[in-house]
């Protein structure tokens, strides 16, 4: 039997539910923060499911954050009515995602692979990707629907970001000092950058006018390396990932894909030091050659070469649109967008 106490505790409870969470994302909207997707394994396979679109109409690209900030999809589709398919994924080598194609005998489209050498010739297994892949595979009917409901939410409420706004991203704010065997990670500005329903990574208003936001970015940067200088691997782990790369496109290529490899613009305290620990002729030159793939490197493009990263490593968005034009005029006389199938 109903107990009517018990019924007014649930619905004020249910009350104080919904109000804090209204409380909640009305302050988040007043701090300037906008909607954003969480760059998850359900967002990565929603992308993923896009790639047979037809090659006259359809270009998949893999690859760290580099590609994933700089190339601006709605610039893309203005200029050449494609379909740009965005699987790269960022502080992530693109290799694992390229075997995922390159095993799916069903894509035999056309495939752009951004590089930047810290990450692509990084040896290891790549735990994120791995998961975003094995989810693709193995996702339920129920996953599916449960994807849905959650993109339908995520696009109408700001505090279900969780990679800003779940507890756990405000327990990382708590900076518990390195200590034997457990490092204590950097944690990017909150107002970096959002990510849109096509995983386009966009960096914020906020971040582009503020330098002190940017130099806690490059901070970061530095601690993970980037002015070390350090070498590149080589030998034989090298010539390992070479073939692996080789084998992986002329299977691509065998089924009549399209394979193109880009070198996206750096700066600052990166490129200073990028070219000493990467030297193209050894490694972005001998990838093209190995794989008998065309290229665009930044620097061999007047329009490209001049950009400049607010954080030595990603364009802000006015100069992704500039970025993405030239790109496209570099495909154009490559011939990209003249396969019809």
């Amino acid at each position: 039997m109903d107990h009517p106490d018990l019924k007014k505790a649930g619905i004020l409870a249910l009350v104080l539910v919904i109000v804090t969470m209204l409380c909640w994302e009305l302050y988040l909207r007043n701090l300037g923060y906008k909607v954003a997707y969480n760059d998850d394994e359900a967002l990565w396979m929603k992308n993923r499911a896009e790639v047979y679109g037809p090659a006259s109409s359809t270009t998949v690209f893999i690859g760290s954050s580099r590609i994933k900030f700089d190339l601006d999809q709605p610039t893309w589709r203005a200029e050449t009515g494609e379909n740009p398919v965005q699987l790269a994924l960022h502080g992530s080598c693109p290799r694992l995602a390229l075997d995922n194609l390159a095993e799916d005998e069903k894509f035999t489209g056309k495939l752009i692979i951004d590089v930047t050498e810290g990450l692509f010739f990084r040896p290891g297994d790549e735990e994120r990707m791995d998961k975003r892949v094995k989810y693709y595979k193995n996702a339920t009917p129920a996953n599916r629907i449960s994807d849905k409901l959650g993109f339908a939410l995520e696009s109408q409420l700001l505090f279900l970001d969780k990679e800003r706004f779940a507890i756990d991203a405000f327990l990382k704010d708590l900076r518990i000092p390195s200590r034997k065997g457990v490092r204590d990670l950097p944690i990017f500005p909150r107002k970096f950058s959002d990510v849109n329903f096509d995983r386009q990574e966009i960096m914020t208003d906020e971040f582009v006018k503020d330098t002190s936001i940017q130099r806690k970015v490059t901070n970061i940067w530095t601690m993970f390396g980037a002015l070390s200088g350090a070498p590149g691997i080589g030998g034989d782990t090298l010539q390992k990932i070479f073939t692996e790369v080789q084998t992986a496109v002329a299977r691509i290529k065998a089924r009549g894909g399209q394979v193109i490899f880009v070198r996206t613009p750096s700066s600052g305290g990166y490129w200073d030091h990028e070219p000493i620990s990467f030297p193209r002729e050894r490694y972005y030159d001998h990838l093209l050659t190995i794989t008998g793939c065309q290229g665009i490197h930044f620097k061999d493009v007047p329009e490209m070469a001049g950009l400049i990263c607010p954080e030595w490593s990603h364009l802000k968005p006015s100069d992704c649109v500039v970025y993405t034009k030239a790109l496209i005029n570099e495909l154009r006389k490559a011939n990209w967008f003249s396969k019809t199938n």
